[in-house]
């Protein structure tokens, strides 16, 4: 197959053109002469390989369906309309069950519990007397919990005189999901770092798929809270 193209330059590759760059992998050629064949900027090239498998993993049909899979997932869909306030049904039994959806995602059953009594509170807001009278435990245990919270962004302590109030503020999850990403930026550093560590071996191609993976998760957990934080306020 002849790469021989001077194809003008267009703002998303084809599918005829994603055979030719796995055509000219397959031939040993450089990114460089790949995008120099193809019109295409040397930098295009490194970016769809990349984040496509990588030079040993690159397949054209994959890639293709890849990118109709990132642009149907950029094109925000209607959120769907929240349930009306009527209240009915019983708070208590709805608090246990949150809890429990809770620790099935991850959650510490404390910290899960410290989280709904703020959660379903008027004011987002509890003091440690009242989460331990609540929630019939001990002042360690909800400390510990909050901490947990806290270093999640999930809740965040407050003097109240002298007592102190843990607090979840109107962009709890705003700010959580950052936390993750956040997360997802080191993973993908120390993957990153570790690829350059090992080199061409088996161990260094599993960290550059590893850091490929979380520095595909964090550009699309950033854009999806940006997302989130411009829509307008009745979403």
């Amino acid at each position: 197959m002849s790469l021989e193209l001077n194809a003008p330059i267009r703002a998303r590759l084809t599918f005829g053109e994603r055979r030719r760059i796995a055509a000219g992998l397959a031939m040993g050629l450089s990114y460089a002469e790949i995008g120099r064949r193809l019109g295409r900027p040397g930098s295009t090239i490194v970016r769809e390989v990349a984040r496509n498998g990588g030079a040993h993993g690159y397949r054209a049909d994959r890639a293709q369906q890849a990118t109709a899979w990132r642009a149907h997932r950029r094109r925000p869909a209607p959120l769907p309309e929240p349930p009306a306030a009527r209240g009915g049904g019983d708070p208590r039994r709805f608090e246990q069950d949150f809890a429990a959806m809770m620790v099935q995602t991850g959650v510490p059953p404390m910290a899960a519990k410290v989280l709904v009594r703020l959660f379903t509170s008027d004011t987002g807001s509890l003091t440690a007397a009242e989460l331990v009278a609540g929630l019939r435990v001990s002042p360690a245990s909800v400390s510990t919990a909050v901490r947990w919270l806290a270093e999640r962004g999930l809740a965040r302590r407050e003097r109240d005189g002298r007592r102190e109030r843990y607090v979840i503020d109107e962009h709890v999850w705003y700010q959580a999901w950052l936390a993750s990403v956040r997360s997802m930026a080191l993973w993908a550093d120390y993957a990153w770092r570790g690829a350059e560590v090992f080199g061409a071996s088996p161990a260094g191609d599993r960290l550059r798929d590893t850091g490929r993976f979380f520095e595909h998760l964090r550009r699309d957990m950033t854009q999806a809270a940006e997302h989130w934080r411009h829509l307008p306020d009745d979403r």
